[in-house]
């Protein structure tokens, strides 16, 4: 199928590269269709980008690359609507709000999406009782560079 994007112009995606979020996300309860397309420039991010609206997309990255202690449990109705049953079928990334300049973006870790890698489902989670924030600053968690 053929999709307009944010960042990639006109593309081609196949059927299965389609995540299905059966709720949406939050705030856009409607958008139900994304593919992640990668960040040439950067490979840490990837962009969720909607196949029915052009103007949605959001950066993505791997919470575990910036805080290797970001832990949180998958509440049992994620469990549940993403039809998880087994561990390895899960991949959590988190929506950046990119900042200028760069080194000022920050990434919601109190609301994780979650990707069953084995259907195609994903959700955005939002942990409750957490002091994870939607606006955690990212790269003050890497570990200083040598040099």
């Amino acid at each position: 199928m053929s999709i307009s994007t944010k960042y990639h112009g006109e593309m081609e995606v196949a059927q299965e590269e389609i995540w299905h979020f059966d709720s949406g996300i939050p705030g856009f309860l409607n958008e139900k269709t994304f593919v992640l397309l990668p960040l040439e420039d950067n490979p840490l991010f990837q962009i969720l980008q909607s196949t029915e609206n052009k103007n949605l997309a959001f950066v993505l990255t791997n919470p575990f690359y910036f805080n290797k202690n970001y832990d949180f449990k998958i509440d049992e109705g994620t469990l549940e609507q993403l039809s998880l049953q087994n561990e390895k079928d899960v991949a959590a990334m988190v929506i950046v709000t990119v900042k200028d300049p760069f080194e000022k973006s920050t990434a919601n870790l109190q609301a994780p999406v979650i990707f069953n890698l084995s259907n195609q489902k994903a959700k955005q989670m939002i942990l409750t009782q957490t002091e994870y924030k939607t606006r955690e600053f990212i790269f003050q968690q890497l570990p200083a560079s040598k040099g």
